[in-house]
């Protein structure tokens, strides 16, 4: 199997149109069909339905397909750094983001990073531990940033300046909004938003024996999108202070909860490592910047 066929089919899976994905590779559409059937006839399955004016992966295309991406991730990433080898000047960072305000520190960084190394590009993945940690485990990453403590038998890690702090997110209007501070037990039975990751380990370690009369509503990754459930009146959002918009104009309010729960954060990578040369010198800086 190679790289090359695996981005033939990636683009065939992309744009669910044999003629278009030949244009956009420069090939014949003859002999793009001619690799994908090469490339079913190697995995013994068959990888694609065809419709009239299109192209549908099988339930064994949508699983190449994620693995398909992977490798082929991979297989740049490494194109990338041996090229950035002859060029210390230059290269590409990867980096995992979780979602929190002290980002900025790190945005502030790379701000600074880029005046001396003008050539710099950068590309970020966000999300939560659950859908990131592992292209780091895969190598798809340089450094990962984490909302909980890394395991130290397997990553290195340093520890972001500040803490984010915990609380409540909701309307204006609501009559919780007369409290200074949210208690385990103003939460009982009301409908909440949280990521299950915070969930199932910060806020039930929070609430303790309150956690059982707490009602999860939905989940969500972004607190963003929390926030516009929570706007709608539909339920409350956990969240980190200063992620969600609650100045006058917005309608929403932030309450801290009480007893004061604090999230570290933590800028890791995989402990064996070998780094590029702007990744080593991109780690140094930062060392050196949030030791301070």
């Amino acid at each position: 199997m190679e790289i090359r066929t695996l981005r033939y089919f990636l683009a065939v899976a992309r744009e669910e149109n044999m003629t278009k994905a030949a244009e956009i590779l420069h090939v014949t559409q003859p002999t793009l069909s001619k690799q994908l059937k090469s490339l079913e006839g190697e995995l013994g399955k068959k990888l694609f339905t065809r419709h009239s004016f299109s192209i549908r992966l099988t339930e064994e295309g949508v699983l190449l397909r994620k693995r398909a991406e992977d490798l082929v991730g991979m297989a740049d990433k490494i194109e990338q750094e041996f090229v950035s080898l002859d060029d210390i000047t230059s290269g590409e960072l990867y980096l995992g983001l979780a979602e929190s305000r002290q980002i900025r520190y790190l945005a502030k960084e790379i701000r600074s990073f880029k005046r001396d190394y003008p050539s710099l590009r950068y590309h970020i993945t966000s999300g939560d531990t659950e859908q990131i940690a592992g292209k780091l485990d895969k190598g798809l990453l340089d450094f990962l940033v984490l909302a909980e403590l890394p395991d130290s038998r397997k990553y290195e890690y340093i520890q972001f300046p500040e803490s984010d702090i915990w609380g409540l997110c909701f309307p204006k209007s609501d009559p919780l909004s007369r409290k200074k501070k949210i208690i385990a037990d103003d939460l009982s039975g009301l409908p909440l938003f949280c990521s299950e990751q915070a969930w199932g380990n910060e806020i039930k370690a929070w609430a303790g024996p309150a956690f059982s009369k707490m009602k999860l509503e939905g989940s969500f990754r972004l607190s963003y999108n929390g926030a516009i459930f929570a706007e709608e009146g539909l339920g409350y959002l956990l969240t980190f202070d200063r992620l969600v918009d609650t100045s006058n104009d917005s309608g929403l309010t932030f309450r801290p909860l009480f007893p004061r729960l604090e999230t570290k954060l933590y800028l890791t990578w995989n402990r064996y490592q070998t780094f590029t040369p702007i990744a080593e010198r991109f780690l140094k800086q930062l060392k050196s910047s949030f030791s301070k």
